[in-house]
Parts: C-alpha cells; sequence; structure tokens
C-alpha cells in the first residue's frame, strides 16, 4: 500500500520521495490509527493526509478553519489532477449539492469542510450513509486554549469519534508544544494516538532581530531588497497597519493592508491582491496569515514584538514554504512590550499569568545573544544539531561584542548588589545612567559607588544589556515585580572567572546566509526572471494563483538544468505529469527561446 502512496507523489505531485516523519505519518493513516502530527509550516503536513486519500477507497474529510485556506488546498490539488473539492458558505446551493452528489459517487477523493460544518445535525447524517476513508483536523492547535489561535468551535470537534465510530481522526499542526499535544488528544478524544513531532527548526528562514529605531526605514529597507517579491510586515494595532501601508504605498511599493477593522470585502480585496500578485507586500495584524497556503513567500517582517514565541513561529513559518530562503527581521522595542501587558490587563487570573510568561520569553528572545535558530528549537523542547545555523545576525555576526564586556557586566552586576537586590530593570538600568529621579535621590542612590558609572552610554543600550544579562542567566528576575538578583554564574563574572557577552547591532553590515547563496547557485537569473513572466500569465489566465502553477523552486531548477523535453522537465521536483501536460510546452518554449537568445 505504502508502494502505491509513492507512486502517487511523483504522479500527482512530482516527488520522488517523502521525507522521513511524513512516511511515518502516512503509515498511521494507512494503518488506520489516530495521530496527532506537529511538522513546521513548510515541512509538508498537507501531503501527509492528501497522498495517502489518493490510494485509499472513500473520501478523506479535512476540517479546515478558513474558506480562504481551503480553496487554496482544493485549487493546489485540482491542478495536480486530485479529485477533491470544498463545502462552503461562499458556494451557491447547487454548486454545493453537486458536490455532495460527487461525494455520494464516491468521486471525490478529498473533501474540506469548515468545524461548523461538518457537526451540522443534516450534514452528520449525510457523511454517516457516505463511504468516508479518514478525517483530518488541520490547525489543530485551535483546539487547545493553551494554543496560541485557540477557536471556541473547535472544541466541539470531540464529538467526531462519537459520530463516526471507527474512522480514524489525524490532528496536524505546525506550532504545538507538549502541553498542547497533549490538550489535543485529549480535547479530540483520540484513542491512543501516534504522535510524530518533526524538527521544529525552519534552517532556510534567516532570522534577524533589531531595536526599532526608524521603523518606517528599516521596513523599507527589507522590501527594497526583495522587489517585486512577495512579503508580509506585521503591526501591532490597527493603526499602524494603516499608516505603514499608506506610507510604503507613498514610496512606491504595491502594498495593501489588512486587519479586523476593515469590512469583510475590504480584506478579500487585499488578500486576493497579494495572492495573485497584484501586490507585492501585505501590510497586517495578527488577523492575517492562517488562511494564506502561498509557498513564494521571501519576507516577514515583525514591525512590533509579537506577544509570544509561538505567535513568531507561525508567522514567520509563512514565510520560505517552498524551501527557499526567506528572511525574517523582527524589530522591537520595550514599548511593545508594555502595550502588550496593557492589551492583556482585562484578562481572566490563569490565562494572563501564562500570556505574561509567554511575553517574557519573546521579549528575553529579543535581547537575547544565542543563535536564534537555537532559541526557537530550545523553546519547542529540542535541540540544535549544529553549532552555527548560518542563518540568523548571531551566526552571520551581523552584531558585534562590545569590547569591554566584563567590565560593563561587573558595573551593572555590582549595581544590583548595591541596591541590595530590590529593585528592577528600569530602576537599576536609570541609576547606572545617573539619573536625577526623585525616587532615585529619595532613597540616596545617588551616592552609590555604581551611580552613573554608565552614563555614556544611552539608556536604551545599557537596558539592553541588563536583559541580555538576565538571559545568559548572570542575573534573574523575581516572578513578583521582576526584582533582579545575581545568580551563581553572575558572581563568577564579578569574580572575573567568566566573561559575559554584550551586543551591539553593527551598523550597515549585513552577510548574506548560506542558504541563500546555496539556492542560486548554478541558477540563471534571466531565465528565472523569464520562466516567473510565463507561469504568472498562465496564472492570470486560469485565476488562480502563480505558485499552484509551480513553486518558486521549481522554476529556478528549470533555470539551472535547463529542460529541453517533457521526460526532462518531469525530473525536476514539482513538475508531475499533469502539470507538464498542461504547461510543458509554454515552459520548454521559453527555455528554448531563451537558449537561441
Amino acid at each position: 500500500m505504502l508502494g502505491r502512496v509513492e507512486d502517487a507523489l511523483k504522479h500527482y505531485w512530482g516527488y520522488d520521495s517523502f521525507r522521513p516523519m511524513q512516511l511515518k505519518a502516512i503509515e498511521s493513516v494507512l494503518a488506520g490509527r489516530d495521530s496527532i502530527v506537529v511538522l513546521p509550516t513548510g515541512g509538508g503536513k498537507s501531503l501527509c493526509y492528501q497522498a495517502p486519500a489518493v490510494t485509499l477507497k472513500g473520501t478523506a474529510v479535512v476540517v479546515s478553519p478558513l474558506i480562504s485556506l481551503m480553496q487554496d488546498q482544493v485549487d493546489a490539488l485540482l491542478e495536480c489532477g486530485v479529485p477533491a473539492a470544498r463545502i462552503d458558505s461562499t458556494m451557491t446551493y447547487q454548486d454545493q449539492k453537486a458536490v455532495l452528489a460527487r461525494v455520494r459517487k464516491d468521486s471525490i477523493k478529498l473533501l474540506y469542510v469548515s468545524p461548523e460544518r461538518i457537526l451540522s445535525p443534516g450534514f452528520v447524517e449525510f457523511l454517516g450513509n457516505a463511504r468516508l476513508s479518514y478525517l483530518t483536523v488541520d490547525e489543530a492547535h485551535c483546539v487547545s486554549m493553551w494554543g496560541h489561535d485557540f477557536r471556541p468551535e473547535y472544541r466541539e470537534l470531540g464529538r467526531l469519534k462519537e459520530e463516526f465510530p471507527g474512522l480514524a481522526v489525524h490532528a496536524y499542526t505546525a506550532t504545538a508544544t507538549e502541553q498542547v499535544r497533549a490538550d489535543i488528544a485529549r480535547q479530540l478524544s483520540l484513542d491512543n494516538p501516534q504522535v510524530l513531532v518533526g524538527s521544529f527548526d525552519r534552517p532556510n528562514l534567516v532570522f534577524k532581530v533589531a531595536r526599532r529605531a526608524n521603523r518606517l526605514t528599516q521596513v523599507r529597507a527589507v522590501l527594497e531588497r526583495h522587489k517585486t517579491e512577495s512579503g508580509i510586515v506585521y503591526c501591532i494595532r490597527r493603526k499602524d497597519v494603516d499608516d505603514m501601508s499608506e506610507q510604503l504605498c507613498q514610496a512606491g511599493f504595491k502594498a495593501a493592508p489588512y486587519h479586523a477593522g476593515m469590512t469583510d470585502d475590504d480584506r478579500k480585496r487585499s488578500q486576493d491582491a497579494f495572492i495573485k500578485e497584484d501586490v507585492h507586500t501585505i501590510v497586517a495584524t495578527v488577523a492575517f496569515g492562517m488562511g494564506i497556503d502561498k509557498s513564494n513567500v521571501r519576507y516577514v517582517v515583525h514591525a512590533g514584538m509579537p506577544k509570544s514565541l509561538e505567535h513568531y513561529q507561525q508567522e514567520t513559518g509563512r514565510a520560505g514554504r517552498d524551501g527557499l530562503e526567506a528572511e525574517c527581521l523582527l524589530l522591537y522595542s520595550g514599548g511593545d512590550y508594555g502595550l502588550w501587558q496593557r492589551i492583556q490587563q482585562d484578562m481572566e487570573p490563569e490565562p494572563r499569568e501564562a500570556a505574561v510568561a509567554k511575553l517574557n520569553e519573546m521579549y528575553a528572545y529579543c535581547t537575547g545573544v544565542t543563535c536564534r535558530h537555537r532559541a526557537l528549537s530550545n523553546y519547542f523542547g529540542q535541540d540544535l544539531d549544529k553549532d552555527n545555523c548560518a542563518a540568523c545576525d548571531v551566526c552571520l555576526e551581523d552584531l558585534d561584542c562590545i569590547d569591554n564586556a566584563l567590565v560593563t557586566g561587573q558595573k551593572i552586576l555590582s549595581c544590583v548588589i548595591r541596591l541590595k537586590e530590590r529593585f528592577g530593570a528600569d530602576y537599576t538600568t536609570s541609576v547606572l545612567m545617573g539619573s536625577r529621579d526623585q525616587r532615585i535621590t529619595g532613597n540616596r542612590h545617588d551616592e552609590l559607588s555604581t551611580y552613573g558609572l554608565l552614563s555614556n552610554h544611552s539608556k536604551r543600550v545599557v537596558r539592553d544589556w541588563v536583559e541580555q544579562l538576565v538571559v545568559q542567566g548572570y542575573l534573574q528576575k523575581a516572578e513578583e515585580y521582576a526584582v533582579l538578583s545575581v545568580t551563581q554564574r553572575g558572581w563568577r563574572v564579578l569574580r572575573g572567572q567568566e566573561t559575559p557577552v554584550l551586543l551591539k547591532p553593527t551598523e550597515g553590515r549585513s552577510k548574506v546566509a548560506k542558504v541563500a547563496r546555496d539556492s542560486w547557485e548554478g541558477v540563471d537569473p534571466k531565465l528565472y526572471e523569464a520562466l516567473r513572466r510565463v507561469r504568472g500569465e498562465i496564472a492570470q489566465r486560469k485565476g488562480v494563483p502563480a505558485y499552484i502553477i509551480f513553486h518558486d523552486a521549481t522554476l529556478r531548477e528549470m533555470a539551472r538544468t535547463k529542460p529541453e523535453t517533457d521526460d526532462e522537465l518531469l525530473l525536476i521536483t514539482g513538475v508531475g505529469r499533469r502539470k507538464c501536460l498542461q504547461y510543458g510546452e509554454a515552459f520548454l518554449e521559453r527555455i528554448q527561446k531563451y537558449r537561441r537568445g
């Protein structure tokens, strides 16, 4: 049976083999065993439940949270020649009826529906009389209140096992901590599920973090590096989205806004323009993203700090889904931390406590000085199997260590000791800066030997150094009031036995990540752009997103190998038989024309 699935993979999708984690997930499907599969965005989780559906008898039902996501998935499957359909509220009664008739005839392999639809009384009865192969719950983290995107309607999916006894249920998500995975199994009433967790690391993403100085200038610099390429700029507030979108348009960039304050029609217009590449940049709040299956997003900029590392992983995960390099820049400030605190202050005590903890971890990531890929992997309970990721600002040495890190660290730690470990980071920074604040003079802390020791630096820089010492374990914050105290490791610094790493941004220098160099090796850039134009013309004619025709990675391989025949074209990753028949002539003709000059 597995051999048939592998044949289907090559025939429909144009791939030669599955990845190890995909194989294990597919074996669970073929065995009829419940499963929870956690694979990062771009890790190929959709294929885990799509490929077996083609070979099994009956219809696989996929529960998906957003209409746009269902539409993208179905369009992509149809382009590959896979019989797939969706049922949603945008379809006419006649169209829905036609889909149901095809399910009755057993002529649809994958049927996409919303969580509300699948459990509606009439639909449960209809599916009960149909031949089903298995059930899939996509974006399964939505079922857990501990997940970053909890949706109450997903909780009702616990009835699936009751309504469809004997059918296996497979839950898929890109981000889920151990706590969230356990909650998914409990809420969906899964029967001894096989839990498969792939690597959370996305080696093709180039992570960079910078203190926000001039937001517009910093964002524009990224867009300048990716002209005519697709990307997302995330902002915390709707007003910031509107302002940023307008400023980028005035600067000559093709940008559109997206947030919950816009009308449904306006949001849809922005999203459609982005998908069809009429605009290159979508500027959005976190309201945008889950329903986007766009594979060729080449950059994600956070113009403000996200509220958790789960959100950051999910949002940056929208970049580089085709496996090619993508730039992820996070701009942060202390004001972002305060803004999220104000937003969260009306929450119930237990969820607010969890939210604050996640916010602290996010801020620690921003001010941290360890490899970004390692930090994210560690957060999700995994380690990185390499010393240098060659794809983040720390490993690329875009950040420099200050010359006198030991002395500077000793000054900060000494100040904490002189303050008898009774004050937080802001107060300690003010003392080191020589502030004449009434509270400091009233406490007579202007008489301390450490008072004003770092006044030759900006307050922002000193405050960052304090956080870097916390992240590296030289200082710790008490849970209540975040009071600083010196750790055992911190005392080693005070004795001169260990030197901390205190970083400063390096202005005007940015090394090219290895993943970017490798992905372009041997590629003819002029031919690649010519093939992009061919793809764009076909997509416009068919009314589908360009990446559904072929991924960027497939076009780069064409521009590298320059195939001359259908057989050579079929050897390229991502070219299945149906796509070769549909589009092969147009792309081969363009390659031949390019060869002739």
